[in-house]
């Protein structure tokens, strides 16, 4: 049976190198926020994980990222 339109959209949209990128960059900033939780014995809460590792560690990711080869 063939995917309707919306859904041949939708997994277009997944696959997407854009929508990868977001996915993986808000991957690290769950691990920060856990990371950061952890060392204040308590749940920073998203946002104020978002902006801490916007400010903190935002560029040099995206310059790793940069550097990588991207896998198939």
């Amino acid at each position: 049976m063939s995917d309707s339109p919306a859904q041949e959209r939708d997994t277009m949209f997944q696959k997407s190198a854009l929508y990868q990128e977001f996915l993986a960059e808000r991957e690290e900033i769950l691990r920060h926020k856990w990371i950061e939780s952890e060392k204040v014995g308590h749940d920073i809460g998203f946002e104020k994980a978002l902006l801490d590792w916007i400010v903190k560690h935002r560029a040099g990711w995206r310059t790793l990222r940069q550097q990588k080869p991207v896998a198939a």
